[in-house]
Parts: C-alpha cells; sequence; structure tokens
C-alpha cells in the first residue's frame, strides 16, 4: 500500500486519480480550496480531505502539517483562466501563476523531509503551452513554466522522481462536458484518433509516471495526438 497525496482532488482529473488508487487499495489523502467541499469528496470516495488553497502559498505548511509519509506525489490543482495581453487583469494572472509554480513548489517545500527515496511526484501542465489560444496568455506561460519547474525539482531532489502530464482536452471533465456538442465534435475531428482523452486516460498516465522507476524529468502528453491537428 502506499500513500498518495493528492493536491487538487476534489473534481476533474484530479478526483479521479485518487479514486483510482483508493481502488487500489492505497491511502488517499486529497485536498481542495474549500474544506467543507474537500471533507465532502473525500467521505464519498473513501479517502482523507484537507483544506489547502495553492494560490496562498504561505498557508501550505500547516495546512500539511498532518501529513506524514508520501509516497506518491500528484501536483493537480488548476484553475481555468481567461486573460488576454489586450485586456489584462493582473490580479487573476497572480493568481495563477502564484497557484501553480509558487505553489507546486512550496508544497513540494514543506513535503521534502517526508519524501524518500522511492519517492514520486507528478505536475499538471497543460497543452496551452503548446497550442496556445486568444485569452491564454497566462495559461500557456504557466504551464512552460512547469517544465522548468519539473526539470529543477528532477535535479535538486533526486533520486526522487519528477515528471508531468500535459493533458489536452479532456471531453468528460465538467469544463467540457459544459460546452456545446457542436464544439467537441470539432475537436474530435482535429484529433487522429478521432476521440478526446478522458479522466480515466490521464489518470493512467499520472500513475504509470509515479510507478515506472525509470521514467524521470519527463512531459507526457495525454491529447489523442490532438497537436498533431
Amino acid at each position: 500500500m502506499s500513500s498518495v497525496l493528492v493536491v487538487g482532488g476534489t473534481s476533474g482529473m484530479g478526483r479521479e486519480f485518487a479514486r483510482l488508487r483508493l481502488e487500489r487499495g492505497d491511502d488517499v489523502v486529497l485536498t481542495g480550496r474549500d474544506a467543507q467541499r474537500a471533507d465532502t469528496v473525500a467521505k464519498e470516495i473513501g479517502a482523507r480531505g484537507l483544506a489547502l488553497d495553492l494560490a496562498r502559498p504561505l498557508e501550505i505548511s500547516a495546512a500539511l502539517a498532518d501529513v506524514g509519509r508520501v509516497d506518491h506525489l500528484v501536483l493537480a490543482g488548476v484553475s481555468r483562466d481567461d486573460n488576454k495581453v489586450t485586456e489584462y487583469d493582473i490580479d487573476a494572472a497572480l493568481r495563477l501563476v502564484t497557484l501553480k509554480l509558487v505553489g507546486y513548489t512550496e508544497v513540494v517545500h514543506t513535503l521534502r523531509t517526508r519524501l524518500h527515496d522511492d519517492s514520486a511526484i507528478v505536475l499538471f501542465g497543460g497543452q496551452a503551452k503548446e497550442r496556445p489560444y486568444p485569452g491564454a496568455t497566462t495559461v500557456a506561460t504557466v504551464n512552460a513554466g512547469v517544465r522548468g519547474l519539473m526539470h529543477s525539482l528532477a535535479v535538486e531532489l533526486a533520486p526522487v522522481r519528477v515528471n508531468s502530464v500535459h493533458p489536452g482536452v479532456v471531453g468528460d471533465t465538467p469544463y467540457w462536458q459544459a460546452k456545446p456538442e457542436k464544439v467537441l465534435d470539432v475537436l474530435r475531428t482535429e484529433t487522429p484518433t478521432g476521440n478526446l482523452a478522458t479522466m480515466a486516460d490521464v489518470a493512467d498516465a499520472v500513475d504509470f509516471l509515479l510507478r515506472n522507476r525509470s521514467v524521470n524529468a519527463v512531459e507526457l502528453t495525454v491529447d489523442g495526438g490532438w497537436l498533431l491537428g
């Protein structure tokens, strides 16, 4: 049995991964910004829930005080941000940059003595870094920054392994399910497999990165070949 911490595990891909590992009998702790929601979701799937806001990094150490040894750490906390340089929302940009780059790093900093030689970490990025769209000014920049963070952590924390996953359009997430079907149809036609990635696909990819002991400092794309479209 492994001890697993999923930061950003109350919904979407983080929750799907937490559920996967619980089904395998692992000890899972998940976090969310809202304490009540984190506790509710954790009870629903059989995990333990903690309140943690990645955008408030000064509070992260206290939030993780009761977390013990960590075998597998998944940093899945994300935030949707539509921010154009022509209509720049500085507060939104600062929140997202802090959440992913500073927040992710502070979680690792806080847990560094609770990791061990066989621990592994996966950071969540996204394909906006390779295929930006209007409004992706901050998202594309931050997800590209995840690459640098991954490389830096892999060097500094060695032999702890650090990898990253970059999902494309994940069709069964709440965000994409709310889109009109015609939008999803267009995206399917742009994807060589003819199918959008699923949350289960992403969870499987994260699991692979955590378990394979020879995979380190790797960016794994999960998009059905969407970038080729």
